[in-house]
């Protein structure tokens, strides 16, 4: 039987793992926000895949919308994203991928380092990226993914919140304000402590920050949704009682 992967979302990210589904000989069901996924759901109701390609801030409407036949085939790419995200829909084995290549409009994939899968689809998926020559690592544990996760979140909110402060490139963060890098590295960390419930590796997070730093130095720190980015974790922060003064002066001065 022909393998078949429902697109929910085709934007930039949507698109980059749609072409590799359609290289690999994998059909492609496209659903975009004009078609209700109740419907989609009964005119295909057993995909391999159903990935989830919708921003971060659909994420949680799109999960709580997903028709029940469709839930144990889905997979997740989001950002900023950790287990509590699906299991608080009820949902408790969905594939997930760590997409650290970036897609830009007019640009082609730029690969920072090897994108990590963990769960049923992740085998469809390397095959999907691999045709596209986007390096993929197959997660064996739900713990090891978890870490990924976190790293990838460390990354981004550390590079986005830094640079609201000093701008410029993830190598000029590194070499000319390292300090400030790692104040706020460690106060994310902080949070994601929080949001796991689980005690972090913190030097073993570090040292693969560093890695996805030399991944691409030109990269740069600060995209459009780090003032979001640092919204996001100050209110959380002040749910659960945190401090983090670092964050909260870089707010200040932002006004």
């Amino acid at each position: 039987m022909d393998e078949k992967v429902v697109l929910i979302g085709v934007g930039e990210m949507g698109a980059v793992f749609a072409r590799g589904f359609l290289r690999s000989g994998i059909a492609v069901y496209p659903v975009t926000r004009a078609i209700k996924l109740e419907q989609a759901a009964e005119s295909l109701e057993n995909p391999d895949l159903v990935l989830l390609a919708v921003a971060e801030n659909d994420l949680h409407a799109t999960l709580s919308a997903v028709p029940q036949q469709w839930q144990s085939k889905l997979a997740l790419l989001q950002n900023e994203l950790l287990p509590n995200d699906w299991t608080q829909h009820g949902l408790s084995d969905p594939t997930v991928i760590s997409v650290w290549f970036e897609k830009k409009k007019g640009q082609d994939v730029k690969v920072l380092i090897p994108s990590p899968v963990f769960g049923p689809g992740a085998i469809l998926i390397k095959k999907a990226l691999s045709s596209l020559d986007i390096p993929v690592n197959v997660i064996e544990t739900a713990a090891a993914m978890e870490h990924e996760l976190v790293l990838k979140n460390l990354y981004i909110l550390t590079t986005n919140i830094a640079g609201l402060q000093c701008g410029g490139t993830v190598e000029s963060l590194w070499s000319e304000h390292k300090a400030l890098a790692q104040q706020v590295a460690a106060e994310v960390m902080d949070i994601q402590e929080r949001l796991t419930g689980k005690a972090l590796d913190r030097d073993k997070l570090m040292q693969g920050f560093e890695v996805a730093i030399q991944g691409d130095l030109q990269h740069k720190c600060m995209g459009r949704s780090a003032p979001a980015r640092l919204q996001r974790a100050l209110k959380f922060a002040d749910e659960v009682g945190l401090s983090v003064p670092t964050l909260r002066e870089i707010a200040s001065a932002l006004g």
